[in-house]
């Protein structure tokens, strides 16, 4: 099976599977998840956003998986050129556990992706028995975006529940700067899509009206990389942790990917 990806989602569960052999293209996103992959000399495609069928046609791979976010123009112009595509949109945590079941599935290693899932539901679970009876859940604004803002997706939702908080907003909807003011969060946790951990914190506390946020006010004002919180994928485990260790860092640590809003020192256990 030669399979190109188009979102580092997809790498990284067939590197989860162990079955990178399966690649013949990836991204630029996907060789900054995955570093195993820096290494093969595999083709860069664009992302599943604003890749051609010309450039994929040259490769002649078996399969295409594309997932969020992605162009539906895009794909369907690939798809006319001939090449079979998968394209994944998983709005919930079960949802992801059954697009690594069908990768597992097409990659041979069925047995190894139910030991994932496993794992995964695990994990989620197990925090949620760790924060079940934690008294008071703060109120958690999780930003995707920026310009304009974006709330984070729902399977993000489920993990700031999981974590103890409670998840501000609509999911993956539009918000402004004066609404999520008026609701006041405890905690604010911005993961931009293709930011890596480089979100301007200080920057984004210094919006009009943001300088009276309970979360602006107490620093709990946190950046979580990219790559655990809007890549569906098992990483998020790796989120749920840094979630948890901001809405409770006197009780979780974590291995990393959370930085604090630099006014503030991070919580040794989130570092």
């Amino acid at each position: 099976m030669k399979i190109a990806s188009l979102q580092p989602s997809i790498s990284i569960i067939l590197n989860e599977l162990g079955r990178l052999d399966e690649l013949v293209a990836c991204t630029r996103y996907c060789l900054a998840a995955v570093p195993a992959l820096r290494d093969r000399r595999l083709t860069v495609v664009h992302d599943s956003w604003s890749t051609t069928a010309e450039e994929l046609l040259a490769l002649r791979p078996d399969l295409v998986i594309a997932s969020v976010p992605y162009r539906n123009e895009s794909l369907a112009a690939i798809l006319k050129a001939g090449c079979p595509v998968l394209a994944l949109a998983p709005p919930t945590l079960a949802d992801i556990e059954q697009d690594i079941r069908l990768i597992a599935a097409i990659a041979g290693a069925a047995d190894r992706g139910e030991q994932i899932i496993a794992a995964m539901s695990e994990a989620v679970s197990g925090m949620r028995r760790s924060t079940a009876d934690l008294p008071g859940k703060p109120l958690v604004y999780c930003e995707e975006w920026g310009k304009p803002l974006i709330h984070s997706q729902s399977w993000v939702r489920e993990l700031v529940e999981a974590a103890g908080g409670v998840f501000l907003g609509e999911p993956g909807k539009v918000t402004s700067a004066e609404a999520i003011a008026e609701a006041d969060p405890e905690v604010i946790i911005a993961a931009w899509c293709g930011a890596g951990d480089r979100v301007p914190l200080e920057k984004l506390a210094g919006r009009p009206g943001w300088e009276q946020i309970r979360a602006v006010r107490d620093g709990r004002v946190y950046c979580v990389a990219d790559e655990l919180l809007n890549t569906p994928a098992p990483t998020l485990v790796d989120g749920l942790r840094a979630i948890a260790c901001a809405l409770h860092p006197d009780l979780f640590s974590t291995t990393g990917g959370i930085r604090a809003i630099e006014r503030h020192r991070t919580p040794a256990s989130c570092v």
